[in-house]
């Protein structure tokens, strides 16, 4: 008899122990937020650390001088690479301090648990995406309110010149304003030795900015064309029929610059685009990797 009450007394005390266990793990609650923090920190500084790295490193491959460093497709690939790098030791870091620091919890299922540590890994890898965002985001406030101040100097001193300039013109009557073409068109000249009276220069340059198309190509119309090979005829002695072809090469050099300019913006655009989808792609996994890591550190935490 006193043999079973000491087994009573014993499994009394067990289910009291394991009571307040409970309890302690039910005041603490699902979610341990100083875990989530502390893995959240953790993150954050690796990154900064790696990213300040990976600066230094891609620093030293490149160089000013022609045909020397790495080429720009290289640097490219290598960033990326290391953008990846970078998210998923952040986040496997972070996400395994958060598993192996989170509250010990007792009497839940063997799924509860491990879905509460990838839970926790999810939660410190959002909340160090987020500070590393604001933070990302006030440096380029800051560098853009810097330019935004700069220009707006210049702007108006520009306003202020060209107050002065309309003034000016206004006084003269030779503003260059929408209609200067036209006025140009009234006094235009058939008379080849007109053209020596001034500079064609400002009138031929407003020629070509009123041919722009819509497509951003210089297409002068023939009377244009005719006439400022007059001008080039009178002004250089050349013929009229050397004075239009000079004329075709000098548009055909345009439309070509204006195409180059093209290409290298939306080589640009593609470069940005692959940038945005290869980081969307890391942070998704290094999310997933959070979730794993804390997964593990919980794992260990429960074992030890």
């Amino acid at each position: 008899m006193a043999f079973t009450s000491d087994l009573t007394l014993l499994d009394v005390e067990k289910v009291q122990l394991d009571s307040d266990l409970a309890g302690d793990s039910a005041a603490a609650g699902a979610v341990s937020w100083p875990a989530i923090v502390a893995g959240a920190v953790a993150a954050v500084a690796a990154t900064i650390i790696l990213l300040v790295l990976g600066t230094g490193v891609g620093l030293s491959m490149v160089s000013p001088w022609y045909g020397a460093g790495a080429s720009a497709a290289s640097v490219g690939v290598s960033a990326v690479i290391w953008l990846v790098i970078v998210q998923w030791f952040s986040s496997g870091l972070g996400g395994f301090l958060a598993g192996r620091l989170r509250t010990k919890w007792v009497r839940l299922h063997t799924h509860e648990v491990f879905f509460r540590d990838t839970a926790h890994g999810f939660l410190a890898w959002s909340l160090a995406s987020v500070v590393g965002a604001l933070i990302f985001a006030s440096v380029t406030a800051s560098g853009i309110g810097g330019v935004a101040r700069g220009a707006t100097d210049i702007a108006g001193a520009a306003a202020a010149g060209a107050a002065h300039a309309g003034a000016d013109s206004a006084r003269s009557g030779s503003g260059n304003s929408g209609s200067t073409y036209f006025v140009d068109m009234l006094f235009r000249s058939t008379n080849p030795t007109d053209a020596d009276k001034g500079d064609p220069r400002a009138e031929t340059a407003r020629i070509l900015a009123r041919s722009i198309q819509e497509d951003g190509k210089v297409a002068p119309s023939p009377a244009d064309r005719a006439y400022v090979a007059q001008l080039m005829a009178a002004r250089t002695g050349i013929s009229q029929s050397d004075a239009e072809q000079r004329v075709d090469i000098v548009v055909k050099q345009l439309n070509d610059a204006e195409q180059k300019a093209r290409l290298v913006a939306d080589a640009v655009r593609k470069r940005t685009a692959q940038l945005s989808i290869a980081t969307a792609l890391a942070m998704l996994i290094g999310a997933f990797v959070a979730s794993a890591a804390a997964a593990l550190g919980g794992s260990i935490r429960d074992e030890y």
